[in-house]
């Protein structure tokens, strides 16, 4: 039996494109969750889920499209990284001396935002550092 041979970078047995739908999709149920368990009348609360959409749209496109993959992740890990320089918001109360919890939804969404999108900008550079090896050309 020949071993089997990855054509794409897998995390914990998932392929790039199954996390980028996944993120996608957990941007927009977290969104959902916050927004709706708290009662938030503030469009700011939606906007994991306005990253969340344009991720799993090219998460989507990734798997039907694979021969247009490279494009479409490069186009979800910016907006993985602009998750993860928006929740860097979090962190602005330490400069001002203020604690830093003092909306629990706001922050824990902003905390969400860092690290998963660190997260997941780190599998995509992992993902494409593995495509550069392997590629044949």
């Amino acid at each position: 039996m020949e071993p089997r041979v990855n054509k794409q970078f897998t995390f914990m047995t998932l392929s790039i494109t199954g996390w980028t739908i996944l993120y996608g999709g957990w941007l927009i149920g977290w969104a959902s969750i916050v927004s709706i368990s708290t009662n938030s009348q503030s469009l700011t609360s939606w906007i994991p889920a306005l990253l969340g959409v344009p991720v799993l749209l090219m998460g989507w496109l990734c798997a039907f499209f694979p021969a247009e993959r490279k494009i479409w992740l490069h186009v979800a890990v910016v907006v993985g990284a602009l998750a993860c320089l928006g929740g860097l918001d979090f962190f602005r109360p330490l400069a001002a001396g203020d604690p830093l919890f003092t909306n629990y939804a706001a922050s824990a969404s902003k905390l969400m935002l860092f690290t998963t999108g660190l997260v997941f900008v780190l599998l995509c550079i992992r993902s494409f550092i593995w495509a550069r090896h392997h590629s044949s050309g």
